[in-house]
């Protein structure tokens, strides 16, 4: 059953539909499209949507630099312990590089990878950071060279076939004992894109959104050679069994829809089930 549209949301019902219908159309395309015709659609479906959707909440909201500050330092927090002077890191999906500079700090090198760079576009980069553009699958770095790859909230819109390829292309980018952190929001407690109030299973941008156990297959299948589970939030997490978080997400598929949505979205579950796998090569 869809999500009721929250009070803090200070655009219409029409409004909020017509961006769905929009972006509903746009991924029906990226979905439909060739392995090929992918390659250049992915920046020209985006570009589409902001140009039509001007309301769009990525265009319009203003995040203050106390918070900005406040959420690079959490994300710093979770990747510090696999970093180190001599390390290489590789982001994927950087936006305007904050979290990439912050991570320079801590690196040799870092590698900030994009389909696009609008978005970083006049951002001053510290020497020790190179920007690449990549189709959504390819990975331009030299092979067995990176330490630490991470990405948060970019999986869920490449098309399966093409996040597939990306992850197997991240870890030849991996060095031997090299670690690939990777956060995706959970498939049971979404759609997480704006199809969530109007549909079950995400239609928007969000082209695949997985499970822990999901991604976790995924890796496997890829080569990892061992996975951890991460639970918590901002700058605080544990590692978490496995198996124990496969039981929660089996026992919650079984439910009606609706309660097992709820529960996954609720705390403590919230916590657990927040997809954030760190595989190691």
């Amino acid at each position: 059953m869809p999500l009721a549209i929250p009070k803090s949301e200070s655009r219409s019902f029409e409004r909020i539909r017509e961006h769905y219908l929009i972006e509903r159309e746009l991924a029906a395309r990226l979905r439909a499209a060739g392995k090929d015709e992918r390659r250049e659609l992915y920046s020209k479906v985006y570009d589409e949507l902001f140009r039509l959707v001007p309301d769009h909440p990525q265009l319009t909201a203003k995040v203050d630099r106390q918070t900005r500050d406040a959420e690079v330092s959490a994300r710093l927090s979770l990747l510090r312990p696999y970093l180190h002077s001599q390390a290489t890191y590789l982001e994927l999906g950087p936006g305007d590089c904050s979290l990439a500079i912050a991570v320079a700090r801590h690196a040799r090198k870092v590698y900030a990878i994009d389909v696009s760079a609008e978005i970083s576009a006049g951002v001053a980069l510290p020497e020790n950071v190179e920007l690449a553009i990549s189709d959504g699958r390819s990975v331009p770095v030299p092979g067995a060279t990176v330490d630490v790859a991470y990405s948060d909230q970019l999986m869920e819109h490449l098309h399966p076939d093409d996040a597939a390829e990306q992850l197997a292309n991240i870890y030849r980018a991996l060095a031997p004992r090299g670690v690939y952190v990777c956060i995706t929001p959970n498939r049971l407690s979404g759609p997480h894109d704006v199809s969530r109030y109007f549909e079950d299973v995400a239609t928007g941008f969000h082209l695949k959104e997985y499970t822990v156990t999901e991604l976790a297959q995924m890796f496997q299948a890829t080569g990892f050679r061992k996975l951890k589970v991460l639970a918590g939030g901002g700058s605080f997490h544990v590692p978490v069994p496995g198996a124990l978080v496969k039981t929660i997400e089996r026992a919650l598929t079984a439910l009606p829809r609706r309660l097992g949505r709820m529960l996954a979205s609720a705390l403590p579950l919230r916590t657990v089930l927040g997809v954030k796998l760190v595989g190691i090569k």
